[in-house]
C-alpha cells in the first residue's frame, strides 16, 4: 500500500489487507479442488465482499452502492492483483461500464439487472481486419437496423446482451454520427461465428449482425455521442489493467525476492551475485517509478480534470513495465519459471496481454501525441 493516503483510504487498505489473509490467502494455495468446489468458495467469498463493504465500491449509489473514489478502488485493485488469485474476481460488484447514464427500458432490462448480478453484458468495440466497412445501423421508423461484425467480443460467450459500438446513418445515407447500442444476444440476425481463447486463458467470441433490429431505445445516450461514451469507459479500464498490472509486478518482487536468498547448488545464494542484485534492482526501479505515475494519475482522475492522455500514458508505461519486470523474474529464477503451470508462466502471458487491451501501446502513443499536438491536451 502507498504511503501519503487520505486517511480514509489508507483504512480501507489495511482492511482489505486483512480480508485478503483470511478469506484468500488461505486458499489460494490448495490446486486439488474441484471447479464445481471453487465456485462455491466464489460465492462464499462474494458474500464475504458484502459483509465488509467492497462488493458495493464499484457500484452507483442510487443501486446501494458505496462507490469508492478512483484513488481508493486503483490501491484495492492493485492489492487483489498482488495476491494472485483467481478468488478476487468475486469480492467487487458488477459495475454499470456504459450503461451508467441508462434510463427507461435500459435500466430496467439490462443496467438494474446487470448490477444485481442477474445478467452479464460484454462490451463489442473492436473490428473486424477484414471487413469491408465498420458496423453500422440505418435507421427505420422507431429501430435500428444493424450489420456489421465485432471481432474481439470478451466475455461474449456468456453474455446475456453485448453493447456495441456502430456507425449510425438515415435510410438515404446521411451520416448521424455514433452510438452505442444495447443489443441481446439472442436477438434474430445476432450470430457468433467464432469462439476462441487467448494466450492468458481469456475466452472471446466474434459477432456478426445481420439487419439486426434494435428499438432506438436501446441506444445509450443519444446518437453522436456513442464514440466518447466507449472511450469514456475504457478510460476507466485502462487505469483498472494499469492497477493489475503493478499488483502483478508487486507478487513478483515478493517472490523473486524470496527465491533469491534461498540456498542454491552452487553454495552461495543467487542474492550475492552481483549480476543478479543488478537485475533486481532494475525489477524494482521499473515498479517505483510506474507505480508513481498510477497513483499521480489516479489522484488527477478524481480531480476532475481532462486526464485522457495522462491516462493512456499510464497504461502504456505500467504495462509495459510489468512485462519487464516479470520477464525479468522468469530469467532470474530459470527454466522452472517456463513450466506450464508456474505462477511465473501463468503471469508472463497474462502480462502480454495487457499490452494490447483496450488499445494497443504503439496505438495509444498515436493518440497521445494526436491529443497534445491537435488538441492541447495532457500534462507532464
Amino acid at each position: 500500500m502507498p504511503e501519503n493516503l487520505p486517511d480514509n483510504i489508507a483504512r480501507a487498505g489495511h482492511e482489505m489487507t486483512h480480508f485478503i489473509e483470511t478469506h484468500i490467502t488461505p486458499h489460494s494455495i490448495d490446486t486439488s479442488v474441484s471447479e464445481q468446489q471453487r465456485q462455491a468458495l466464489r460465492e462464499t467469498i462474494r458474500e464475504a465482499s458484502k459483509k465488509a463493504g467492497f462488493f458495493y465500491k464499484t457500484q452507483p449509489k442510487e443501486f446501494g452502492g458505496d462507490p469508492a473514489s478512483t484513488l481508493e478502488l486503483t490501491m484495492l485493485r492493485e492489492m487483489l492483483a498482488a495476491a494472485n488469485s483467481d478468488l478476487t474476481s468475486a469480492i467487487f460488484g458488477p459495475g454499470p461500464g456504459v450503461l451508467h447514464a441508462a434510463e427507461g427500458s435500459l435500466k430496467t432490462h439490462y443496467l438494474e439487472p446487470v448490477l444485481r448480478g442477474e445478467k452479464r453484458g460484454a462490451f463489442g468495440f473492436t473490428e473486424s481486419d477484414s471487413a469491408i466497412r465498420s458496423t453500422f445501423a440505418v435507421i427505420d421508423g422507431d429501430d435500428l437496423l444493424i450489420t456489421g461484425q465485432k471481432s474481439y467480443v470478451t466475455g461474449g460467450a456468456n453474455a446475456d446482451f453485448v453493447s456495441i459500438l456502430v456507425n449510425v446513418e438515415q435510410a438515404d445515407g446521411s451520416k448521424m454520427g455514433t452510438a452505442m447500442v444495447a443489443v441481446d444476444r439472442e436477438a434474430d440476425g445476432v450470430v457468433i461465428d467464432r469462439a476462441f481463447t487467448s494466450m492468458e486463458g481469456s475466452g472471446h467470441v466474434s459477432m456478426t449482425f445481420d439487419k439486426v433490429r434494435i428499438a432506438q431505445a436501446h441506444v445509450i445516450g443519444k446518437i453522436g455521442e456513442g464514440m466518447p461514451r466507449a472511450l469514456g469507459n475504457i478510460g476507466n479500464v485502462r487505469l483498472l489493467l494499469s492497477a493489475q498490472a503493478m499488483g502483478m509486478c508487486l507478487w513478483v518482487l515478493d517472490y523473486v525476492e524470496h527465491y533469491l536468498q534461498r540456498p542454491h547448488r552452487t553454495g552461495t545464494p543467487l542474492a550475492d551475485k552481483e549480476g543478479v542484485r543488478l537485475r533486481y534492482a532494475d525489477m524494482r526501479i521499473e515498479t517505483y517509478i510506474a507505480r508513481s505515475a498510477l497513483y499521480r494519475t489516479a489522484r488527477l482522475v478524481d480531480s476532475g480534470a481532462n486526464s485522457v492522455n495522462e491516462t493512456i500514458a499510464t497504461k502504456v508505461f505500467c504495462t509495459e513495465a510489468a512485462g519487464r519486470v516479470i520477464d525479468w523474474g522468469v530469467q532470474l529464477v530459470g527454466g522452472q519459471a517456463l513450466v506450464q503451470g508456474h505462477p511465473l508462466e501463468k503471469l508472463y502471458r497474462e502480462v502480454r496481454s495487457l499490452r494490447l487491451t483496450e488499445g494497443a501501446s504503439d496505438l495509444l502513443r498515436l493518440n497521445l501525441a494526436k491529443g497534445k499536438l491537435e488538441l492541447g491536451k495532457g500534462s507532464v
